[in-house]
């Protein structure tokens, strides 16, 4: 393969592990509608779109509107992006968030718990979560990986989110200074491999252009093997990556920037 072709081959894979993304203070319903008709793209569709719960029935309509409901899922956050220690308010907002018809949730683990000792907190929060969810939807772990900076940590609410029932674990909010890292990617992944359970990853938070994207694809493809990098194993949260990788596909002129990662 040449450059260019491996490049569009990584842009494909990483449009359709996408999930676009705003989550901006000041969103409002036209802002989430353009996010979701902006999705719909002549070159395939992301993963999914990631709103605040108060947009989850707007994305619902407007993806309905663009015949993109059953393709594209929608995801949303809760316990964000603050990741309080409040257990039941925690899962009180994914269970809001589920009834109102978010696909997935993206629960932020109690990370500053963890880094004053406290294990349970962070397990108990994310099972309770977990049971939120039911059947219904799939629960991201946010663990906050540049807060938590020392491997150790970040091991260790990996593990914990694995053990408390998390589908996915996910390197940030995209609302803190550092945010996903291949180095904290590697420390996941290796969690999730030596759990031995169905758990995916998602980096989330200054994966921007094709070129980034395709350094956490290949960690991925080599600790996991390339056959598991899939939409119910990858994802990345990205607000501006969708730009760049329909440049790369010639696809149109890059997307506006919604904010949030």
């Amino acid at each position: 393969m040449t450059a260019s072709t491996d490049l569009t081959h990584t842009a494909k894979q990483a449009l359709a592990l996408m999930d676009v993304t705003s989550l901006n203070d000041d969103d409002t319903d036209a802002r989430i509608e353009s996010l979701c008709q902006m999705v719909k793209t002549p070159v395939g569709t992301p993963a999914a779109v990631c709103v605040y719960p108060q947009f989850i029935v707007t994305a619902a309509r407007a993806l309905t509107a663009h015949n993109l409901r059953d393709q594209v899922k929608i995801a949303s956050v809760t316990n964000f992006p603050a990741g309080g220690e409040d257990i039941m308010s925690a899962a009180r907002e994914t269970r809001e968030a589920v009834a109102s018809g978010a696909d997935e949730v993206d629960v932020v683990f109690p990370y500053r718990a963890l880094m004053a000792g406290d294990e349970e907190t962070g397990r108990e929060l994310v099972e309770m979560c977990k049971a939120a969810c039911g059947d219904q939807a799939i629960l991201k772990v946010i663990i906050e990986s540049g807060e938590l900076k020392t491997p150790e940590l970040i091991q260790r609410a990996s593990e914990l989110a694995i053990e408390g029932g998390a589908d996915f674990i996910k390197t940030s909010t995209g609302k803190v200074a550092t945010n996903a890292t291949l180095e904290a990617a590697e420390i996941m992944l290796g969690a999730i491999k030596a759990s031995g359970r169905e758990v995916g990853f998602k980096a989330a938070g200054g994966v921007r252009t094709v070129e980034e994207a395709a350094e956490y694809l290949k960690l991925a493809a080599d600790i996991m093997g390339p056959h598991w990098v899939t939409p119910q194993h990858f994802r990345f949260g990205a607000s501006s990556l969708l730009g760049d990788v329909l440049v790369t596909l010639n696809g149109g002129a890059a997307a506006p920037q919604q904010g949030g990662y």
